[in-house]
C-alpha cells in the first residue's frame, strides 16, 4: 500500500508519531496536509479551493500528476483528479512545483515529534470554530505545542494585540485587561510579540489563565528569541500554534498571514496601541472582514503609539474600550452597573497627593515625591489623563479641579 506514491509502512509512523490517525484514511489524510502545509504559504486561495474540492489528499495527487504528467495510483478517482489537475492555475503550479519535496515533509513530521508537537486537521474536535470564516483562505493544518484540547477554551476568547515598542501605559493597560478578562473566564490571545502581545501572555498566565499565542514560523524554533521562556511557560500551561510546520522561518509576509489567524480564532479583538501603520491595524482590519467585534483602546492625543487606535476609532466600526468588563461586553457579557465609586487605589491616592492643582511636575519629580517608580507613575498618568483627573502642561502635569468643586468656589 502506498500513500502518495511512497510506502505506507514509511509513512505511518511518521504520522502517527504527531497525530495519533486511527486508520489508513486520516494517515493518508493527515500526510498529505502537512506537506501542503510545506507546499502552499500560508493563506493561499489557491491551495485551498483545490483541498476543499478534492480532499488534501486528492488535492496532492492532482499536482503531482500535473508535474509529473502521470496519475498518482491508489487516491481519488484518475478521472477527477486528472481534470482537477489540468485545472490547476499556472501561477500556482509555478509557486507549488519547487516545494513539492516528500523528504522535506518527513523530516517536518520527525522535527515536530522531537520538540512534541502535534498536528491537527479540520475535523478533529480541537479545530478553531472560527477558522470556517475564512473560506479558502482558512490554514490546512496546524502546528501545536502543548495540550491540544486548550484551544477549545478558544470559543470564549478575546484577542489582545499592540505595539512592539510598547509604552509604559500600554503595557499596564493590557496587563490589567488580560487579567480582568482572565477573571471573567475568557481566554486570551495573541502573538507572542514583544511589547503588548509579551504583556497580555504574562498577565494572563500570572492570573491563572489560558493564553494561546500564534507564531508566523514553525514551532520548533521560538520566535522572538527573547520570549524563549515565556513560550516554554506558554506551552506548559496553554499553548503555541503556528500553520506552518517546524523548520520554517517566520517572514514579514508569514506575520501578516498570522495576523488573519489571531482575528478568525479569537471571539473578539482588542487594539491596546497601535503606530498609523502597524501588525495590529492589519489584525483589526482581518477581524473587521470576519465581522468580529472589535475594541480600542485610546491614549493620549499626542502618543504616536496611539495614533493607529484613534485612526480605528474614526475610521472603523471599533468601539472604544477601557477597561476589562467592557471588553467583555464584546463577547456580549453585561458589564455590572456601578452603584458608586470605588475608593481609589494606594498607588492613585499616592500619586494624587504628590500633584499640585496649579505647578506642573514631572513624572520623574513625582516618583520622587510619591515613592513610586518612574515607569508606574507615567501608566498611571495615562489612565488618570483619561479619565479627566490629570492633565498635561508644558511645565509638567497638574491635578485637576472636579467641576463641582469650581462651582462651590
Amino acid at each position: 500500500m502506498t500513500i502518495l506514491g511512497m510506502p505506507e509502512a514509511t509513512i505511518a509512523p511518521l504520522v502517527r508519531a504527531v497525530a495519533g490517525a486511527p486508520d489508513r484514511a486520516a494517515v493518508a489524510e493527515r500526510f498529505a496536509r502537512a506537506a501542503w502545509s510545506l507546499v502552499a504559504e500560508p493563506g493561499d486561495g489557491d491551495a485551498g479551493a483545490l483541498v476543499g474540492e478534492l480532499g488534501a489528499e486528492g488535492a496532492m495527487a492532482a499536482l503531482i500528476g500535473r508535474i509529473r504528467g502521470e496519475p498518482v495510483a491508489g487516491t481519488a478517482a484518475a478521472g477527477t483528479v486528472g481534470a482537477a489537475a489540468a485545472a490547476i492555475p499556472a501561477a500556482a503550479l509555478a509557486r507549488w512545483r519547487p516545494r513539492v519535496d516528500p523528504a522535506a515533509v518527513q523530516l517536518a513530521l520527525r522535527q515536530a515529534a522531537r520538540f512534541g508537537a502535534t498536528l491537527i486537521v479540520p475535523g478533529d474536535e480541537e479545530w478553531p470554530a472560527g477558522f470556517a470564516d475564512l473560506g479558502d483562505h482558512a490554514p490546512l493544518a496546524l502546528w501545536l505545542r502543548g495540550d491540544r484540547t486548550r484551544l477549545v477554551a478558544l470559543r470564549r476568547s478575546i484577542a489582545i494585540v499592540g505595539a512592539r515598542a510598547a509604552t509604559a501605559y500600554g503595557e499596564h493597560v493590557a496587563m490589567e485587561s488580560a487579567a480582568g478578562l482572565v477573571d471573567r473566564g475568557v481566554a486570551i490571545v495573541s502573538g507572542a510579540a514583544f511589547g503588548i502581545d509579551g504583556a497580555a501572555h504574562r498577565a494572563a498566565l500570572a492570573s491563572d489563565g489560558l493564553t494561546v499565542a500564534f507564531l508566523a514560523g514553525g514551532v520548533d524554533r521560538f520566535y522572538p528569541a527573547g520570549h524563549d521562556r515565556l513560550l516554554r511557560t506558554i506551552e506548559e500551561r496553554g499553548a503555541v500554534v503556528s500553520e506552518v510546520p517546524c523548520g520554517v522561518a517566520p517572514s514579514r509576509w508569514r506575520f501578516l498571514q498570522r495576523n488573519r489567524l489571531i482575528a478568525a480564532a479569537s471571539a473578539a479583538t482588542v487594539v491596546v496601541e497601535a503606530g498609523w501603520r502597524s501588525g495590529s491595524i492589519n489584525t483589526a482590519n482581518h477581524a473587521a472582514q470576519l465581522g468580529r467585534p472589535i475594541g480600542v483602546v485610546p491614549g493620549p492625543i499626542t502618543s504616536s503609539a496611539s495614533a493607529g487606535c484613534h485612526r480605528l476609532l474614526r475610521e472603523s466600526d471599533a468601539i472604544c474600550v477601557t477597561t476589562a468588563a467592557e471588553m467583555a461586553q464584546l463577547l456580549g457579557d453585561e458589564v455590572p452597573v456601578e452603584v458608586g465609586a470605588g475608593a481609589p487605589s494606594v498607588t492613585r491616592t499616592r500619586l494624587l497627593d504628590a500633584m499640585s492643582t496649579t505647578t506642573g511636575r514631572s513624572p520623574e519629580r513625582l516618583a520622587v515625591i510619591s515613592g513610586l517608580a518612574p515607569d508606574r507613575v507615567r501608566a498611571e498618568l495615562g489612565l488618570l489623563e483619561l479619565e479627566g483627573q490629570v492633565r498635561s502642561r508644558p511645565s509638567g502635569w497638574i491635578r485637576t479641579v472636579p467641576e463641582r468643586d469650581r462651582v462651590a468656589r
